[in-house]
This record gives structure tokens, sequence and C-alpha cells, in this order.
């Protein structure tokens, strides 16, 4: 792998288990650093944020992307995380301060933060009409089973998915990351179960990190026997792609009427990007100046 890459893409010699790991410290980070998560929020959108980080680089396309979105009824409230084809992530959760005593083993209680009284989303804009979407219903809120759960369920293909996030006393993020690892058709009995023994011997995926290990030493922890080859190594990172073109785009969707409306309260409209807590100023009146004639009498909406 080369220096700068935190995430990895490898497969068993005989091809019939591909396994995806990431190092996924800077993004939690960087997103703790962003939306001033407490610890248990932090633990809860850092585990999706991996997860879809590992999902977008499932995608066919790098033009692709994929929303992981959870609704759990728990007081983080909606969790949403989006990754582009090349794995890079944004995320949001929707209350970012939540405080709940840990479990009983000690652990941030992510479960009870997201809440298991709701769904898992999953949908993967392929740059057709209508983009896919797959729905579960949550098993635990603890995000690893269910994201497993999705794809056993959804997808049809046996998954094992581990995510991670170990939060300092003082809020920042010491470690986070995790993998998932899949069986392809034809996997014999025997190789499922020396996988599921490789699997259950594994440290959990903070712990290895702690120890210093690297996203190789888990693909070889997990394949160990397989003669696991890598396939890819990528850097993925937290990175928005908001922009002053993408909020115009927002605020001409809503059409001229509701625009002017807007304008008539206040000539300036600020808009907050929900990922990356950048604010936009927006000249409605400048905005209005540009308004297509063709959709001026209509009020026809651009899509």
């Amino acid at each position: 792998m080369e220096q700068n890459h935190n995430m990895l893409r490898g497969i068993s010699e005989n091809g019939g288990i591909v396994f995806y790991g990431v190092d996924s410290t800077d993004i939690v980070r960087e997103m703790e650093r962003l939306h001033k998560t407490s610890a248990v929020t932090t633990a809860a959108l850092g585990r999706l944020l991996t997860a879809a980080s590992m999902m977008g680089i499932m995608l066919k396309s790098t033009r692709d992307s994929v929303t992981v979105q959870i609704k759990g009824g728990g007081p983080a409230g909606r969790l949403l995380a989006v990754s582009d084809g090349t794995g890079n992530v944004k995320g949001y959760v929707e209350h970012p301060v939540v405080e709940l005593p840990p479990r009983e083993d000690g652990h941030l209680n992510v479960g009870a933060a997201v809440g298991k009284d709701g769904t898992l989303d999953v949908i993967r804009d392929l740059g057709m009409r209508e983009p896919y979407i797959g729905q579960v219903p949550l098993t635990t809120g603890e995000i690893a089973e269910d994201i497993t759960a999705y794809f056993a369920i959804s997808e049809q293909v046996p998954t094992v998915c581990a995510l991670g996030v170990l939060v300092n006393p003082d809020l920042t993020v010491r470690c986070a990351g995790g993998f998932i690892v899949q069986l392809l058709p034809g996997a014999t009995e025997e190789e499922i179960d020396h996988l599921e023994k490789n699997i259950k011997a594994m440290p959990s995926v903070t712990a290895m990190l702690e120890q210093g290990m690297t996203v190789r030493n888990m693909l070889d922890l997990a394949l160990e026997g397989f003669q696991p080859d890598i396939l890819d190594s990528y850097h993925v990172a937290y990175r928005c792609d908001c922009s002053m073109e993408r909020v115009e785009g927002m605020l001409h969707s809503l059409g001229k009427k509701e625009v002017e409306k807007l304008r008539d309260e206040d000539p300036v409209a600020e808009v907050n990007c929900q990922f990356c807590d950048k604010v936009y100023r927006v000249d409605l009146n400048e905005l209005l100046k540009k308004w297509p004639a063709s959709e001026e009498k209509t009020g026809a909406k651009k899509s």
C-alpha cells in the first residue's frame, strides 16, 4: 500500500472472497471538527461514514454515488453519509450532541443514540433516471450489524461488516476504521467455516488500529489461509463538494414565485451546508435577474 493510501480492496487467491478495509481516522476527525459531535454521535456517524466510504468503492463508476441513511428514532435523529465513487465521504447528523451513559461493557451506547425503531436506506445514484433504493429495518442501531443485514437481505450477498471509532476523553478521535468481507457465489462450506473462524479470532477494529496495525494487516488476518492479493489501494477523505452553483441550483428548483417571496423577506439568502457548515450568501435580486424568460410565466421548475 502506498504511503498515504488508507483504503484497500483485496481478494482471496481463488477469487471467492472479497475484502474492503479502511483506516478512517482522518475522515472521522474532520467530521468531529466540523460538526462538534459528542462522543456517542462521533462514534455513530463515524461508523456510518466508514461503511459508506467502502460502499462507494464498490460502485462501478467513479461518477456514481451512494447515500446511506439511518432513521432509528433515537435521540441522535437522522444520520446521513454520502460517498462518491472514489470513496470520499461527507456526513450529517440531525442532533450532534447526545449524552448517554455507556453500555454495561463500558462501550459507547451507539445503539441507544441511533435507536432501532426504523430503517437503513441505501440510495445508489448510478446516473440513471431513477436511483436504486434498498431499505431494511434496523436490527441493532449499532450500524455494522445493520449494514451486514442490508447486504444479506437487499443484495443477497453474505457479508461481514466490522466498524469501530475510538473517542478520547477530550472528545477527539483516537482512531477509526472498518472492514467488509463478502462471499462471492461458489464459496464452499469449508471456506465459509475457515473465514468465520478467522474473523472470530480477530480483535476489534479499534484494538487493531491502536496496536499499530494497518489495513493490510487486517486483510491478512481476515483472509489468513486464503493467500489474499491486493486488487487496489486508495486515498479516501472527508470531502464536501458544495458550491455556490449548487446552492443557486437548489434555490432555482424552488420556482420563481418562492424565490420572490424569500427576496421580499430578505434580499440576501443565507444558506448553510449541512455537511461542512459553510455559509453561502446569495443575492436574490441578482439570481432573479438571471431567471430564464421561458420559465417566468409557467413557474416551471428546472430539474
